[in-house]
This record gives C-alpha cells, sequence and structure tokens, in this order.
C-alpha cells in the first residue's frame, strides 16, 4: 500500500515531517509522498527520518494555480520527482510563490482592518506558518469573536464573491505544470472531483482541455472519491493516455476522518501504481 498525497506541520497538517515518517512506517506504507502546498520543507525534514527507518521516501509537491482565461477557478496540481531532486530554478520559483502569498496575506489583513475587524496578520501567521491563508484568517476572526463559524468566516468576508476577499498572484495551470515537467517532475491534476463542475460531461471536458495542453497524469484515488468516481478517473486517464497517482490528502487533526493511507477508508492504492509511474521514465532512460 503506498500514499502519494500528504501534508505535514510545513503546510496544513498537523504532523510533523518526522512524525508522519514514523506513522507511515507503523501503517506499513511501501511508499509515501510528502506534498505539502508550495513548499519542499517537509519533504526535506522528512528524509533523514526515512533513511534510519527505511522508509520509500518520494518527494512531491502540491501547487495551487489559476484555471481558465479570465481566471474561473483555484485549482490544484501534484508534482512528483521519483529519480532527481527538483531543480534549484523550480524551488527559487516556489520562494517567489511564497512571497506573492505573503503579500496577498498583509493585504487581506489591512482589508479587514478597513472593515472594523481588529486582525493583524503577524497573528495569522502565528498559525498558520508558511502556509498562511484564509482559513487561518478565518480561525483568528472565530478566536476574536468576529464570526459564529469558520463558515460564516469566509461566507462573510473571504471566499471570492466576499468583501474581504483579496486576489492571489497564483502560477496558471499551464505554467505551473510547465515549471515542474521542465524540473524533471511528473504533474498530476489533485483531486479532480473538486474542479467543481455542473455534471460529469462538463468535468470531462475540463479534464480534456487539461490533457491537450500537456497534463500528463490525475489523481485516480483520493479520500473524496467515491468508487464510482474513481472508476471514471481511471477510465478518461486510459481514453486520455494519462497516468494515474493517487493519495488520502491526510492533514493530520485537520482532517479527522482521513487516515494516512486509508483515506476515509475507501483507499488500498497498491505499490503497483508507483511501479507503473516510474516504468516510462526507465525506459526514457535507455
Amino acid at each position: 500500500m503506498i500514499d502519494l498525497h500528504t501534508h505535514t506541520t510545513e503546510s496544513d497538517g498537523t504532523t510533523t515531517p518526522r512524525d508522519l515518517v514514523a506513522l507511515a512506517k507503523s501503517v506499513r506504507l511501501e511508499a509515501l509522498a510528502i506534498t505539502d502546498h508550495d513548499t519542499f520543507a517537509g519533504y526535506d525534514g522528512a528524509v533523514a527520518p526515512a533513511r534510519e527507518l527505511d522508509l520509500r521516501l518520494l518527494c512531491g509537491i502540491e501547487i495551487s494555480t489559476a484555471w481558465g482565461q479570465p481566471r474561473e477557478r483555484t485549482v490544484h496540481l501534484l508534482g512528483y520527482w521519483f529519480d532527481t531532486p527538483p531543480t534549484a530554478e523550480f524551488r527559487a520559483w516556489l520562494d517567489a510563490i511564497q512571497a506573492a502569498r505573503r503579500d496577498r496575506n498583509r493585504r487581506l489583513a489591512l482589508r479587514l482592518q478597513e472593515l472594523g475587524l481588529d486582525v493583524h496578520v503577524e497573528e495569522v501567521e502565528a498559525i498558520g506558518r508558511n502556509m498562511t491563508g484564509r482559513p487561518h484568517f478565518a480561525r483568528v476572526m472565530l478566536n476574536k469573536g468576529y464570526v459564529r463559524n469558520l463558515r460564516e468566516a469566509f461566507d462573510r468576508y473571504l471566499d471570492e464573491s466576499a468583501i474581504a476577499y483579496v486576489e492571489r498572484d497564483e502560477p496558471t495551470f499551464e505554467v505551473a505544470m510547465r515549471r515542474v515537467t521542465e524540473s524533471g517532475g511528473l504533474a498530476s491534476l489533485a483531486h479532480p472531483l473538486r474542479l467543481g463542475q455542473k455534471n460529469a460531461e462538463e468535468e470531462q471536458r475540463v479534464i480534456e482541455r487539461m490533457a491537450a495542453i500537456g497534463l500528463p497524469a490525475i489523481e485516480v484515488w483520493h479520500s473524496d472519491h467515491s468508487a464510482t468516481d474513481a472508476l471514471r478517473y481511471m477510465q478518461l486517464a486510459s481514453r486520455l493516455g494519462l497516468s494515474v497517482t493517487g493519495g488520502s490528502d491526510y492533514h493530520g487533526d485537520h482532517k479527522p476522518g482521513v487516515a494516512l493511507g486509508r483515506g476515509a477508508g475507501n483507499l488500498n492504492i497498491p505499490l503497483s501504481v508507483l511501479t507503473n509511474l516510474l516504468e516510462p521514465r526507465r525506459l526514457a532512460r535507455h
């Protein structure tokens, strides 16, 4: 069993990189990919513990991208580096993304202050660290009594149609995909069910457009996906010639119903999935 989609305390998870490796070993994972949001810090911190416990650790990432012209929605893209580490150029590009995130957070704090809410970026960053985003603003607003629950924070202030929303300068899906590929990685569309299309036909058309511009893989197995969803994505991947990936999207206590390796009880991803991802890359080197 493998898990190719997990998060640590270096982004929005609650499990440290070292503890995640120990947990992966305890549940007998044969391979683990750490895919923190816009950072390799979790993977970097897990390399030594994984070596100590003889766990197969894969370098991964999850990037927030803008899809559509004009921007229609945020779409998450997974990246994997199986044989060689990401290039220095790719890491520098990630640093620029993090800088854009920090700038957006500063502007969001100022907007909330203009609306009469005493919310400062420093206290939000104390919760969110280098992954600070709207969920952490919502938590501060809830703690200060400005909203009754996290949903209200988004509905009234933080959602894209709400009064305090501030646009973030996200890379486009195509640019992020190209960056991953050029740095030696494999790009995979994360949790396609979250594309939010009205029906399977519209969802299929979006994924077909992504494949047409070079998308090489799609996440078939995910905690959000039913068996019917997974079958639909597997069939679509086969028709479009896409590789397939899968993982729990484990976040620790932030998603208490999602277990490492097992997801919401609906996952059992075999090692053969990873083998199939590696085989074309091995053949390309010969």
